[in-house]
């Protein structure tokens, strides 16, 4: 019997802003993160998900309905229960195994709570950000510490599974602040969570900051190793890690509301090749031993251990006349073995 890892596992996406958010965090333009600015109507929501349901396979699926886009539990309630009646509606016929949100920690109460059980919801993701109060004051996130903590002890106690995202490069961070956050996060019994590296985008107060010389963003050389070190925190603490990196949308891509920071479209891919390397130059110690190597790879991780544009690739050439990489789905993530030749 295939269980719920083994499936192939689908999130269909509905964008829900939350357009009079009473606290301005200075990394944030809502309209041009999400590329939407009015609430879909309910004929809308429901044609997004059939949109989406068409496009799956008929087996071995496992599908969510994800709202994102703001602060779901902070649109008022009347609203909220008519997005999750259309979400509720498909997974009582089955055609959906869960529905899932993203919230402020400060926008959770039993009354809310009460809410998403009732209509079947059954992953509350908070953005959390950072878990050192001194980032989340520079950020303006107007939560504190104690409210990330708090939200998260009443989502579990209520049996939802719980995500935590964090940014990485915020005002005020560091790498060390960073590592504490993720360890944090584990520590709070989250079982997935998003990393973020912070950019400046345009029309938010993160843009005067930066003009004014009161705000550098990381590089993406140190976005990529921050990000590097997390990995290992959240894998041990059994954490899943959903995303890495923001989803490229138009604005981003072709530079219009991005001003500055770490943006690169295979953001993930960039920090699973460093991770890579780093394991792959115990292979440069061992090059005695044949010219010719074949490295058997999880399939999950061949194209991260090949590296992006095929760096680990080319470093072994260095090194070794021939170099393969073979898929071994015995293999568990991040483990190897080699064949010397």
């Amino acid at each position: 019997m295939r269980t719920l890892s083994d499936q192939k596992q689908y999130t269909i996406p509905v964008f829900i802003p939350q357009l009079a958010c009473p606290h301005q965090c200075v990394f944030c333009n809502q309209r041009k993160i999400s590329g939407a600015m009015k609430s879909p109507s309910i004929e809308e929501v429901k044609n997004i998900i059939d949109s989406h349901l068409r496009t799956f396979p008929d087996k071995e699926k496992h599908v969510e309905i994800g709202f994102f886009g703001g602060s779901f539990t902070g649109i008022p309630f009347d609203k909220q229960e008519s997005y999750l009646q259309i979400a509720d509606s498909y997974f009582k016929k089955g055609e959906v195994q869960g529905i899932r949100l993203s919230t402020r920690p400060d926008y959770i109460d039993l009354k809310i709570l009460s809410l998403l059980k009732e209509h079947h919801v059954t992953t509350i993701e908070l953005g959390a950000q950072s878990l050192d109060e001194e980032v989340l004051r520079l950020s303006g996130r107007g939560h504190m510490v104690k409210d990330v903590e708090k939200a998260s002890v009443m989502i579990r106690n209520e049996g939802f599974e719980l995500g935590l995202q964090m940014m990485i490069g915020l005002p005020g961070d560091t790498p060390g602040k960073s590592m504490a956050t993720a360890q944090r996060i584990v520590a709070l019994g989250a079982g997935n969570t998003r990393i973020y590296p912070t950019l400046v985008i345009r029309e938010t107060d993160l843009e005067k900051l930066y003009l004014e010389n009161k705000y550098i963003p990381l590089t993406l050389s140190q976005a990529i190793d921050n990000v590097k070190q997390l990995i290992p925190v959240f894998e041990s603490g059994n954490v899943q890690i959903i995303r890495i990196g923001l989803h490229p949308s138009e604005g981003l891509l072709n530079g219009n509301d991005m001003l500055a920071g770490p943006f690169h479209v295979s953001f993930r891919e960039l920090v699973m090749t460093e991770i890579w390397n780093d394991i792959l130059q115990q292979l440069i110690i061992n090059r005695g031993k044949g010219k010719n190597i074949v490295i058997h790879i999880s399939p999950a991780e061949l194209n991260f251990a090949i590296g992006y544009g095929g760096k680990n690739r080319k470093m072994l050439q260095k090194y070794y006349r021939n170099v393969k990489f073979t898929p071994d789905s015995s293999l568990n993530v991040r483990n190897y073995y080699v064949d010397y030749c």
